[in-house]
């Protein structure tokens, strides 16, 4: 049981490593108004690179990125997310990247959710 536990720590040890890094990488791709955002509320805005639109990439791992109007409303969410096993911050690099460079062909793979429908994985890790 002892051996059990100990190798269930140690995988969430590595586990809080790996997002750790992803959460530094993320970091360095942002603004500073953006990393500001993010150490205050889990969440940073990017702009769509063609629409202009707003959107606010909250921390997690999908049903994480929400379709902004002019008066800080949520208009709907957007999901989508690169392929694979990724901890949070590598896949709101990715999600960030791909708003602010290729906006109309993400849309057309993202799937349009409830606004009401909260992100997966809504806090980051203590730690």
């Amino acid at each position: 049981m002892h051996a059990t536990l100990a190798a269930i720590w140690n995988r969430w040890q590595a586990y809080e490593r790996i997002e750790a890094r992803g959460l530094a990488l993320l970091s360095a791709w942002l603004s500073p108004e953006q990393r500001a955002q993010f150490e205050k509320s889990n969440r940073f805005d990017v702009i769509g690179s063609e629409s202009g639109k707003r959107y606010r990439i909250c921390y997690g791992t999908s049903t994480n990125v929400y379709e902004v109007d002019g008066r800080d409303r949520i208009v709907v969410g957007w999901c989508f997310r690169p392929v694979g096993c990724l901890v949070a911050g590598d896949v709101m690099l990715a999600q960030k990247i791909a708003l602010e460079t290729n906006e109309r062909e993400t849309l057309m793979v993202a799937q349009p959710f409830p606004s009401t429908l909260p992100p997966r994985a809504s806090h980051r890790p203590v730690g």
